[in-house]
């Protein structure tokens, strides 16, 4: 019959299947890395975009995601390498070797064609951070301030000032981390790792203030739970039932505006990196540093020490008098 496509021209007609671009065993890997290596949601997420925008990438070349092969990996990044960040290429490159690594020892490749990949060169940025008088002058700006909210606020500054915490460990503190002799925090972080934290004298009246206040951040509810929230930090309307990053985050860049500072300098984050090169400022141990802030790797809090000696340089440099007498010596000839 004319003008009709029989089924057997249908069924010949070449096709790329709809699952090229995924992997049946890309939910397998993200499992893995939840349930073995206490990997955070954000984190899964981060992962599963990555993973996910190298097989739609391969699909187009009609290559499974499984299936990709070294030099498909190294076309992929050279893309990558043109329109991103090193930063970015270099978390993909790090997604990719752990997804081709799993599959290798889960017996479902024979090679792992992400190991011969070079990572992208990049410079090593160091961590933003305030000065001690930024500190002050934030802490300043929050206790002149009144109602509940000036003292939870200067609760949550002096406790991750003195603490270093990862600012969803601190947002999400439960009553019961504090600690019985009420001098210290039991934190768990990553990978369910717990950790003890001392806590500042300053930190303790903090919290002293705040506490007898918490009860009004709590939601009102029916029954037993009515006034009552197993956070440190409750919300009202937080659906967690805590105080949300994003909310803190918020209130450190209105603080930060009130205490004339550049708010694009403020950050949680960026009063993690302050505790930690404030401490190397005033001669506390890289060791002592790593286990406060939680890193599994000393290597990680290494970044710190280049801050404190990016700062020497620049103090010998402004003021040393040898310094400045080579600047104004006038050059022979």
């Amino acid at each position: 019959m004319t003008g009709s496509k029989s089924p057997a021209k249908r069924r010949g007609r070449p096709c790329k299947p709809r699952t090229l671009a995924t992997s049946p065993h890309l939910d397998a890997f993200l499992d893995m890395l939840t349930a073995e290596r206490g990997a955070a949601v954000n984190t899964r997420l981060a992962y599963e975009r990555d993973l996910a925008d190298l097989g739609r990438w391969l699909a187009q070349r009609s290559v499974a995601l499984d299936a990709a092969g070294t030099e498909d990996l190294r076309a992929y990044l050279a893309v990558q390498s043109k329109d991103g960040a090193p930063r970015t290429v270099a978390r993909r490159l790090s997604a990719m070797r752990q997804f081709y690594r799993f599959l290798l020892s889960e017996g479902r490749r024979a090679e792992d064609p992400a190991s011969p990949l070079d990572s992208p060169r990049q410079g090593r940025p160091l961590p933003k951070i305030l000065t001690e008088a930024e500190v002050g002058a934030m802490l300043s700006t929050a206790e002149a301030r009144g109602g509940p909210e000036g003292p939870r606020l200067v609760a949550l500054l002096e406790v991750l000032y003195a603490t270093g915490l990862r600012v969803s460990e601190l947002v999400g503190l439960p009553m019961t981390a504090i600690m019985r002799d009420g001098r210290g925090l039991l934190v768990r972080g990553k990978g369910g790792k717990e950790r003890m934290v001392p806590l500042s004298d300053p930190a303790l009246a903090a919290l002293a203030t705040y506490i007898p206040l918490r009860a009004h951040f709590i939601p009102p509810t029916g029954g037993e739970a009515a006034g009552h929230s197993p956070f440190l930090f409750p919300s009202r309307i937080s659906a967690e039932g805590h105080l949300t990053r994003q909310r803190f985050a918020q209130l450190l860049k209105q603080l930060a505006i009130d205490a004339g500072i550049d708010p694009e300098k403020v950050s949680p984050h960026v009063l993690r990196h302050a505790f930690a090169t404030h401490l190397l400022d005033h001669g506390a141990d890289l060791r002592s540093v790593q286990k406060m802030l939680g890193h599994a790797d000393i290597a990680t809090t290494q970044i710190y020490t280049h801050v404190v000696t990016e700062r020497l340089k620049k103090v010998m440099h402004d003021h040393h008098p040898l310094a400045r007498r080579r600047v104004e010596e006038p050059s022979e000839g």
